[in-house]
C-alpha cells in the first residue's frame, strides 16, 4: 500500500498558522483514518524552489504512491475517493459532495481570499463586499434548512466549505447565525482539532 505524503512548508510565520491549506488534508486523513506523513519545501525560496512539484510555488502538494497531484481541492478529491467516510457511495451523494467542493472553491473562496486581503490592506472602500454580502446569504439560507451539504452527513464538501467560512474576520462579518452554527459544529470535530494541533506543533518546531 502506498504512503500519502502531506507536503507544505518548513515554516511559516505565526500568523498563518492553523490557516495553511495543508491543513485540509491532514483533516480528511485524520477523519479517513488514513495513514499519511509530512514533508517540507523551504519557505525561504518558496517562489521557485518547488515549482515542478506546484506549478505557481505554493502549498500543499501530496504524493500518494505514483500519483504526485497539486492543489487543495484536487488533493482533497483524491482523498475522498478512498473513505466513504468522505465521499458517499452513492452516484447521487458523491454528485452533491463533488458539486459543493466545487462551489467552495470557486462560488465562495474566489470571493472571500481576495475580500480579506483587501481588508487587511486598510482599503478604504472594498468592491467585493456586495459580492461577498451576496454569496454568504445564499449559504445562510441554505444552513438554515439543512445540517449539512450533501448525502445529509458529514462529507469532504463540509470540510471544505467549513474551512473556507472559519477565517475570523470573514466569521465576524454580518450577522448570520445557521452559518455560524454549521462552522462551529464542522470545527468541533476531533479531526479538526488534531489537525490544526498538529500543523501548529509542526511549524512551531522550525521556529
Amino acid at each position: 500500500m502506498s504512503v500519502i505524503k502531506i507536503w507544505t512548508y518548513d515554516w511559516v510565520p505565526e500568523g498563518p498558522r492553523g490557516f495553511v491549506r495543508d491543513l485540509r488534508l491532514r483533516w480528511a486523513c485524520e477523519e479517513a483514518g488514513l495513514p499519511y506523513t509530512m514533508g517540507s519545501v523551504r519557505f525561504e525560496g518558496r517562489e521557485t524552489n518547488h515549482l515542478a512539484q506546484q506549478p505557481f510555488g505554493q502549498v500543499p502538494f501530496l504524493s500518494d504512491g505514483e500519483v504526485e497531484i497539486f492543489e487543495s481541492g484536487a488533493c482533497l478529491l483524491h482523498l475522498a475517493r478512498k473513505s466513504d467516510r468522505l465521499m458517499p457511495a452513492d452516484a447521487i451523494g458523491e454528485a452533491q459532495m463533488v458539486q459543493w467542493i466545487i462551489a467552495a472553491l470557486n462560488s465562495i473562496e474566489m470571493v472571500t481570499v481576495p475580500w480579506w486581503f483587501l481588508e487587511i490592506s486598510g482599503a478604504k472602500d472594498n468592491g467585493l463586499t456586495g459580492w461577498l454580502t451576496s454569496r454568504l446569504d445564499g449559504l445562510e439560507t441554505i444552513f438554515k434548512n439543512r445540517e449539512w451539504l450533501a448525502a445529509d452527513r458529514f462529507t469532504a464538501a463540509d470540510l471544505l466549505m467549513a474551512d473556507v467560512l472559519r477565517v475570523p474576520k470573514l466569521r465576524a462579518f454580518g450577522d448570520r447565525p445557521a452559518t455560524e452554527r454549521y462552522v462551529a459544529r464542522v470545527t468541533d470535530r476531533p479531526a479538526f482539532r488534531k489537525a490544526v494541533e498538529d500543523q501548529l506543533a509542526y511549524f512551531a518546531k522550525a521556529d
